[in-house]
């Protein structure tokens, strides 16, 4: 704790302040104030890298040793270290995983205009462009769409609003 006097217009004050920097180039007690790998000074790093404080323990953050230290060199074993095995999720049919915190999205019923135009109005509006219906207004070349059952293209479309959602 330091004391300073400051002379202002209305007389000389005393004014009290706390310091809590640390002086003489780093040198603390290392049991009350621990400095990990990025902490201290500059020269606090350069002489733990040349001759490295016992006391002054490297931070692994957590992580397990790869190796062991024989001198000054690093021994890597290549058992311990580890190795991450990702499987191949193509094909995958299930969804990944919904917190139960969402909304509910509430889908209102199938109409069967919605199967009338999600499977078979593009089609027809195409043909009737292009003049490929017949007399009784059915298509001269009909698609794989117009082939379908009703059940089937009822299957098709819950598919498509299910991908959609």
């Amino acid at each position: 704790m330091e004391l300073k006097m400051i002379s202002t217009f209305f007389g000389k004050q005393f004014v009290r302040g706390i310091t809590t920097t640390a002086c003489a180039c780093g040198k603390r007690n290392f049991k009350k104030f621990p400095i990990y790998n990025k902490r201290g000074t500059r020269d606090f790093k350069a002489r733990q890298a040349k001759n490295p404080n016992p006391e002054v323990p490297i931070h692994t953050y957590g992580t397990r040793p790869i190796g062991y230290k024989a001198g000054s060199a690093f021994v890597p074993i290549p058992e311990l270290i580890p190795e991450i095995i990702v499987p191949d999720l193509t094909g995958f049919k299930l969804k990944p995983y919904v917190s139960y915190r969402v909304q509910d999205i509430v889908q209102p019923p199938l109409t069967p205009e919605e199967l009338f135009g999600a499977v078979y109005v593009k089609k027809i509006a195409d043909d009737f462009k292009a003049g490929k219906l017949d007399s009784d207004n059915q298509p001269l070349e009909p698609s794989p769409e117009e082939r379908l059952t009703a059940e089937e293209a009822k299957k098709k479309v819950l598919a498509i609003r299910s991908d959609i959602v």
